[in-house]
């Protein structure tokens, strides 16, 4: 999937239902990455934290008493929509939404005092620029094992070819290279169990797990042998592999 390709399906899904998948059945053995549990954690009441690739929203209206001002950013003008709706819904004052690319962030400089990025790619160098001195930045980020079962069956998928563990070090040598000291890293390996077939489409029709699922021949004919292969009690067997960063930022914007 190109970037072209993956901004025109990123923002359908955006307009479709932002990132909000609570409507999945899916049962999680082991320990899973939760970056807004551990921003929450990290936050004081008077920190302003931005979120890059914040999606509908969900993650930090669901935070928003941990911070005092919380700004959520996306590249798709579908996802800020949702975004915007669900806080029209929530009714939360302390939290605004942007459209804007994390590529170029548009803010004062070292005006957030932590910033957080989840599944969406963000620019060191920004984000340095736009964090406090000694401000926080976490990432989460899906490695390169996840979901393998289900990239064997289809010969495609996200991140396809590529070693794992190449992604974390992309980002730990740039975070390095934009000034961030204090690197620390953690990966999460869980088993997913998926209670219907419905719930194992919904996923891959709103993720870009399997590019362009449904749309090439075949596409639900090896959907179903992958079903009845991994068929367990629990429900239809596959992985979950993510990666956790979290950095202070020392970079000299005066140099």
């Amino acid at each position: 999937m190109n970037d072209t390709d993956y901004k025109a399906f990123y923002d359908r899904v955006g307009q479709a239902n932002g990132w909000d998948f609570s409507r999945l059945k899916v049962r999680v053995a082991g320990e899973q990455a939760d970056i807004y549990e551990e921003a929450k954690r990290m936050c004081r009441k008077s920190d302003l934290l931005l979120d890059i690739g914040t999606g509908g929203g969900e993650a930090i209206l669901a935070i928003r008493d941990a911070a005092l001002l919380l700004v959520g950013i996306d590249r798709s003008q579908g996802m800020i929509q949702t975004a915007r709706a669900n806080l029209a819904n929530a009714g939360a004052t302390n939290v605004r939404f942007v459209h804007m690319e994390a590529e170029q962030l548009g803010f004062p400089e070292q005006f957030f005092d932590i910033a957080t990025c989840r599944h969406a790619g963000f620019s060191a160098r920004e984000v340095a620029k736009v964090l406090s001195r000694e401000g926080l930045f976490i990432t989460q980020q899906v490695a390169e094992g996840d979901k393998l079962n289900l990239k064997q069956a289809f010969g495609r998928g996200q991140s396809d070819g590529e070693p794992d563990g190449t992604l974390l070090r992309k980002y730990r040598l740039e975070l390095e290279a934009a000034g961030f000291r204090d690197i620390r890293t953690k990966e999460y390996v869980t088993v997913e169990y998926y209670q219907t077939p419905e719930d194992l489409i919904f996923l891959l029709k709103h993720t870009p797990i399997i590019p362009g699922f449904g749309q090439e021949q075949g596409d639900f004919e090896v959907l179903r042998a992958f079903m009845e292969e991994n068929r367990t009690d629990k429900g239809i067997r596959t992985n979950a592999k993510r990666f956790m960063i979290s950095a202070r930022n020392a970079a000299d914007l005066g140099g």
